[in-house]
């Protein structure tokens, strides 16, 4: 058995729907943010109500919830947060998330929620880590330019728990603290408002070192992070929490990357480690979500020109085509995402065990008309299939030579 306690997988929620998916799928804890004070501008994120229905939610299936409060703040963004944090400490939060002084003084004046640090804070070494917790904080998220040894010893020497991001989207700033976005777009990244500049392609003139006067590239653009396979690492290391990103992606990247890593853990957690079959199939429903292509990052030595993601590397991955809102007999009603012609084969997505196939057909409309195409937005009823669930994902089955 493992000697080791099995870390907690921390899944993305950008809205309740999306929380609601990750504890289903098997996350132990989630972290969303509310309608101001946060990092995602862009995702739908919480009202006070929302946060509170969802913290009951999360909390009747034994998972936590963590509110992030981590934007970098000015006088006039602080005049809110008082009542936020009394909102979000009545709700029955576990914990905030914060990268500010300012907000932390607040966050520790107006509640007793644990605070833990935003890798916005660049926490990267032990002598930080006992500054923080001397601060107040229980708990840091390590930039993502620390490794897992680099980690171990953090934990080892401030006695502080230890989250680490495993998988999602890399910056090519020093843990997210870029100001492009300000710059191309007048949207502050700092504050709720990154653009994802970095994405872009750029045009180049490199005559000065006798390249190309129009060379183009996206050096600025990472490969996507993925730390599925060092998790026996991660946790002989003692690592507390292993963290997802993406608040602002799809319901079916939330199912899929939370699936598998619950799956992951499950078996780590049963015998002390994940057979190769197994990790290579994890890996193979992880690559049915999409991505800029897969990188360690730093996780087991500094990220380099490797991890630079070139424009044409990557996985588009399988589309997400809907959620199931109700079961009902032979029949299911699905809220459809992306569109699908009947006849399409489809997987569904259990909150555990295998995806399940099936022919989408008959397709019909709300009113029981037959539907040759189901568009986006519409609900839809489909055939079933065995133990489905209101919340199972529903994604566009593998085409002729696809995996």
């Amino acid at each position: 058995m493992n000697e080791h306690r099995t870390p907690e997988l921390l899944a993305p929620a950008g809205n309740l729907e999306k929380l609601k998916t990750a504890v289903l799928y098997g996350a132990d804890a989630v972290y969303l943010a509310g309608r101001a004070f946060g990092l995602r501008a862009a995702g739908d994120n919480f009202t006070e109500e929302e946060i509170a229905e969802g913290v009951r939610f999360a909390h009747e299936r034994g998972a936590k919830v963590h509110v992030a409060m981590n934007g970098i703040l000015h006088d006039k963004d602080l005049a809110g947060l008082p009542g936020f944090v009394r909102a979000v400490s009545a709700a029955g939060a576990d914990a905030a998330i914060v990268a500010d002084l300012g907000a932390m003084e607040v966050v520790r004046r107006e509640s007793a929620l644990p605070v833990h640090l935003s890798t916005q804070a660049s926490c990267l070494n032990a002598a930080a880590a006992r500054f923080w917790r001397r601060a107040g904080v229980s708990r840091v998220i390590l930039g993502r330019e620390a490794g897992i040894d680099e980690a171990r010893a953090i934990k080892e020497s401030s006695g502080l728990e230890v989250e680490m991001f495993v998988h999602g989207s890399l910056c090519s700033a020093y843990s997210g603290r870029c100001v492009i976005s300000n710059f191309t777009r007048g949207r502050d990244s700092n504050r709720g408002g990154c653009a994802h500049s970095c994405r872009l392609e750029f045009s180049l003139d490199l005559s000065r070192a006798g390249g190309p006067s129009d060379a183009r590239s996206f050096f600025m653009s990472s490969k996507d992070l993925r730390g599925l396979g060092l998790l026996p690492r991660l946790v002989e290391a003692g690592i507390d929490s292993l963290k997802i990103e993406g608040r602002a992606k799809s319901l079916h990247y939330v199912a899929t990357t939370t699936g598998a890593y619950a799956r992951a853990l499950r078996l780590h957690r049963e015998s002390g480690r994940v057979p190769d079959d197994a990790l290579a199939a994890i890996g193979a429903e992880l690559s049915k979500a999409a991505s800029r292509g897969a990188t360690e990052g730093s996780l087991l030595a500094p990220a380099g020109s490797s991890s630079v993601h070139d424009g044409r590397e990557g996985d588009p991955g399988r589309a997400g085509l809907g959620v199931v809102l109700e079961t009902s007999g032979d029949s299911l009603l699905v809220r459809v995402s992306h569109p699908f012609e009947e006849g399409d084969r489809a997987e569904l997505l259990p909150f555990s065990g295998e995806p399940v196939g099936l022919v989408l057909e008959p397709v019909r409309a709300f009113d029981g008309g037959r539907l040759r195409r189901a568009l986006p937005g519409s609900l839809v009823s489909i055939p079933s299939v065995p133990d489905a669930a209101p919340l199972n994902v529903l994604r566009a089955g593998a085409s002729a030579g696809a995996p």
